[in-house]
């Protein structure tokens, strides 16, 4: 199979073993994936996470049903967002005796120690180890001088616990392969937080009367940057200043009505929704847009047929927008986010076409379905080379 390819979940075998997965926390949105991933391992999937740091805002599920799940106590060291941050999770080894799984797929983060010591207990019974990640965009620029030299050292003898990678996209997978991971154990799952959509696009006008209406939602953090796309809004021509609405709640909220009451006062502050209640959001909205880092709402924005800007990140968008369902406008640019959403709103004939397509590329490439066939793939490919 050529692992850029991604697979055809309908294609794809079971696997037939007992499956582990180590995770640092378990975020509530990856809860979906992980019950379908249970329900393609025959021999079963357990899960082990422990519990983030206060700060860092993520919503994390306290139970699986289809799958097993294990609690870890995690013991940080430092903060996650510093350069030095490490982890250790205590339990793991405990976890892998009971649990004796076929195969182990843990997070390729070199800063979680334990990882080292779970990939030996694999490795000493014959079993392959899998790293799961978003790549490795800093491999082979490490500063020079010593600390760079013991850097690149240890990243090198990390990746070497792998028998193979899975990757959130292509751009991961190239990077997975700059390492000098062979092509055929390179996997790209992408990475995926809503089911296939089975309904068509609702139905948008092509002739619109009033404002065209863009939507965000996420929590709301300095790094989404909303502070950027109310500027970005307010300086448009007024004719195509759109309704915006902002869906979610967090620490830069405050901050975030101010500016609003200054510079943009057509927005709608809806608060935090979830669940059906999101439904009528995405359903009235033109275009969704993320103008900062994270949110996987675009996928469910897609979903929905919406056409979306997204600032470029980690690689995952790479694969998920493109020219024909959307916009990638670099990182905290102002001026590149406010010439997207002119061209954007300009032309609302293009805008529901981008929005089909969409559809199409969550339907057909991006859902929880493909990630597990990314899964399987991985697996069945690296049993059968162990």
């Amino acid at each position: 199979m050529d692992s850029d390819l991604l697979p055809n979940p309908d294609q794809l075998p079971e696997y037939p073993g007992r499956l582990g997965v180590q995770q640092r926390v378990l975020p509530s949105y990856r809860a979906g994936f992980f019950e379908a991933l249970a329900r393609a391992c025959r021999g079963g999937l357990s899960v082990i996470a422990g519990q983030p740091q206060h700060d860092e805002s993520i919503a994390v599920a306290g139970q699986l049903t289809a799958a097993r799940f294990v609690a870890a106590r995690n013991l940080h060291l430092g903060r996650v967002r510093q350069p030095y941050y490490l982890c250790w999770q205590r339990g793991l080894v405990e976890w892998l005796e009971e649990w004796q799984p076929d195969a182990l797929v843990v997070e390729a983060n070199p800063r979680y120690l334990s990882t080292y010591r779970a990939a030996d207990w694999m490795h000493r019974r014959g079993r392959p180890v899998i790293g799961w990640g978003l790549g490795a965009p800093n491999a082979g620029r490490e500063p020079a001088g010593f600390w760079g030299a013991i850097g690149s050292f240890g990243r090198r003898r990390f990746y070497r616990n792998f028998h193979g990678m899975i990757a959130y996209s292509r751009r991961g997978a190239d990077e997975y392969r700059a390492l000098g991971f062979s092509a055929q154990r390179v996997f790209v799952a992408p990475n995926a937080v809503v089911n296939r959509p089975t309904e068509d696009a609702p139905l948008r006008p092509i002739e619109k009367e009033g404002r065209q209406k863009v939507l965000f939602v996420g929590r709301l953090q300095e790094r989404k940057r909303l502070d950027n796309l109310l500027r970005a809004c307010a300086g448009l021509d007024t004719g195509l200043q759109p309704q915006l609405t902002i869906v979610g709640d967090g620490p830069a909220l405050t901050g975030l009505q101010q500016l609003a009451q200054e510079i943009y006062p057509q927005v709608e502050f809806a608060g935090a929704v979830h669940g059906p209640a999101l439904e009528r959001y995405f359903v009235a909205a033109d275009l969704f847009v993320l103008p900062g880092t994270g949110g996987l709402a675009v996928q469910q924005a897609m979903g929905h047929g919406l056409p979306v800007i997204v600032a470029e990140g980690d690689g995952t968008q790479d694969d998920l927008v493109r020219p024909e369902n959307g916009w990638r406008v670099p990182a905290n640019d102002i001026t590149a986010l406010q010439r997207a959403l002119r061209e954007a709103l300009s032309d609302i004939q293009r805008l529901r076409k981008m929005g089909s397509q969409s559809l199409c590329i969550v339907r057909d490439e991006f859902n929880i379905g493909a990630m597990v066939a990314g899964f399987v793939a991985a697996l069945a490919s690296i049993s059968i080379a162990e």
